[in-house]
C-alpha cells in the first residue's frame, strides 16, 4: 500500500496515536549511575571534564547514593580513588579498601540499592595498567589471581554485584570459581565483555585518576575496527559464567550491540561512556543543542539496539525528566 492511501503521517500527527504505537521505551528501570569514591573526608570535587560529576568520600557518596535511589534509580556503579597505589594495586583487594569501606557504607544507609563494583586494578596501581607489569605489559595470568581477590573482597564488603573491566583472558572463570568456593554463588558477574580501546574515556581517566604511566591499554583492549572479534570475547565470557555482558563505549558501537542482541538472550548493558558525556555537556552548556532532548534520545538509541541496563551519568537528570513525564 502506498500514497496516496497509506499516510504515516496520520499516526504521526496525534501525540496519543504516537504513544500508542511506540516501539521503544525507557524506563528509570534501565538505568546504573556510576561513582567515584575518593579516601578521605570532606571531599568533594568537580570533574573538570565532567561537569556535575564528582570525586567524593565516603559520606558525600552515601548522600549521592541514598538520592538516587530516592530518583528510582535501582543501582550504582562504584570506582575508587585510594589513599595511595603501588605496583600491585594493592587497596583493591584490602579488605579496608575505599571501595570495600564505601560499600559498607551505602549498604549501611541505602540497603534497598543496589551497589556494583567494577573491578580492575588500573585505579589502585601507580603504573595506571589494569594488571600486574611484566616485561613493559600486563601480564594476563598473574593478574587473574589478584582480580579474583579484589571481586571477593567486593561482596565480602557487601557488593551485590562484580563487574569485571580489565579485560584479562579468562577472569570471569577465574571470578566465577573464587565466588563460588567461597560461598558466593548467588553473586552475579556483569562483564565488560566488549571494552574497546577507546578515545572516548579520557574524561574517566582525570575521574580515576588512572592514566597510564607508560604506554597504552591496545595490548588488552579491544580494536575499534574489529566486529567479529566482539562476538568472540562476549562467547567467552559467557561460557565462562558472565550473567549479563556489556558493551563499552555506547554510541560508536550501537552496530555491536545490536550484533550481540541478535547473538545472545543474556541480558545486555551498555556503558554510555565519560567522553559521550562530557561532549552532551559541552555542546548544551554552549546552547548548541537541547541537552534533556538530546540526552533522552541517545537512551532511547541504546534500548533501540538492544540493551537491556544503561550505565550513564547523565542517570539522575534522566530519572527526573521520566518522573516528570
Amino acid at each position: 500500500m502506498f500514497f496516496p492511501q497509506f499516510r504515516a503521517r496520520r499516526i504521526r500527527g496525534n501525540e496519543v496515536f504516537r504513544r500508542m504505537v511506540r516501539e521503544t521505551a525507557l524506563s528509570v528501570d534501565d538505568l546504573v549511575y556510576p561513582m567515584f569514591s575518593a579516601f578521605g573526608s570532606g571531599i568533594k570535587k568537580e570533574i573538570s571534564s565532567m561537569p556535575g560529576i564528582y570525586q567524593q568520600s565516603i559520606e558525600h557518596i552515601v548522600t549521592d547514593a541514598r538520592e538516587a535511589y530516592d530518583l528510582g534509580i535501582p543501582a550504582v556503579l562504584l570506582f575508587g580513588i585510594p589513599e595511595t597505589k603501588d605496583a600491585v594495586g594493592s587497596d583493591a583487594y584490602s579488605d579496608t579498601g575505599i571501595i570495600q569501606e564505601t560499600v559498607r557504607a551505602i549498604k549501611r544507609a541505602v540497603p534497598g540499592l543496589v551497589v556494583i563494583t567494577d573491578v580492575c586494578m588500573c585505579e589502585y596501581t601507580d603504573h595506571g595498567h589494569c594488571g600486574i607489569i611484566k616485561d613493559g605489559d600486563v601480564d594476563n595470568d598473574s593478574t587473574l589471581e589478584l582480580l579474583a581477590r579484589e571481586a571477593l573482597s567486593h561482596v565480602r564488603a557487601g557488593a551485590d554485584m562484580v563487574a569485571p573491566s580489565d579485560m584479562m583472558d579468562g577472569r570471569v572463570a577465574a571470578i566465577r570459581e573464587v565466588l563460588d568456593e567461597n560461598g558466593f554463588d548467588k553473586i552475579p558477574i556483569m562483564s565488560y565483555a566488549v571494552k574497546y580501546a577507546s578515545g572516548y574515556y579520557g574524561p574517566f581517566r582525570e575521574a580515576a585518576e588512572s592514566t597510564p604511566q607508560f604506554g597504552d591499554r591496545r595490548s588488552y583492549q579491544m580494536d575499534p575496527a574489529n566486529r567479529l572479534e566482539a562476538l568472540r570475547e562476549a562467547a567467552a565470557d559467557i561460557e565462562e559464567g558472565a550473567d549479563i555482558i556489556m558493551v563499552k563505549p555506547g554510541l560508536p558501537y550501537l552496530d555491536i550491540l545490536r550484533d550481540l542482541r541478535n547473538e545472545y538472550n543474556l541480558p545486555l548493558a551498555v556503558y554510555n561512556v565519560s567522553g559521550e558525556y562530557s561532549m552532551i555537556k559541552a555542546a548544551a552548556g554552549n546552547g548548541w543543542i537541547d541537552e534533556q532532548r538530546v540526552v533522552l534520545e541517545t537512551m532511547l538509541g541504546f534500548k533501540r539496539a538492544g540493551a537491556d541496563i544503561i550505565i550513564t551519568y547523565h542517570a539522575k537528570d534522566v530519572a527526573r525528566w521520566l518522573k516528570k513525564g
